[in-house]
């Protein structure tokens, strides 16, 4: 039968009364930083760090109030090419995350509007 030999870790993070880690505010817009970049869920992050889904989403809203930006997932935007040019009166139509609509007849002005507001 093999030992378990215990391994100490130092851990240099400091714990409320409960054994909680506590973790500055600076370190928070650190990790939403990495999350908006990781490609993750704000909940397969949070696992991944060892955080407290609820915690985790809890900052964020907190720094939305103080009007501070967290950043979101970048914009993706698809190159999207029309067969056939449309007919007059015929619209065209965009929806942007987030629930814009972007409606016109002109392939052109209707890509620099999107341009224009993924900035």
């Amino acid at each position: 039968m093999a030992t378990i030999e215990p391994e100490v870790l130092a851990e240099e993070s400091k714990r409320d009364r409960r054994g909680r880690k506590l973790i500055a505010e600076g370190r928070w817009r650190e990790l939403m930083a990495e999350q908006a970049s990781s490609g993750l869920t704000q909940a397969q992050f949070a696992r991944r760090e060892g955080i407290n889904y609820h915690t985790f989403v809890g900052w964020r809203g907190r720094f939305r109030r103080q009007g501070g930006s967290t950043p979101g997932p970048a914009p993706r935007f698809v190159e999207a090419q029309l067969a056939t040019v449309p007919a007059p009166g015929r619209r065209l139509e965009v929806v942007l995350p987030g629930g814009v609509v972007v409606r016109g007849e002109e392939a052109a002005a209707v890509a620099a509007l999107v341009k224009a507001l993924g900035r």
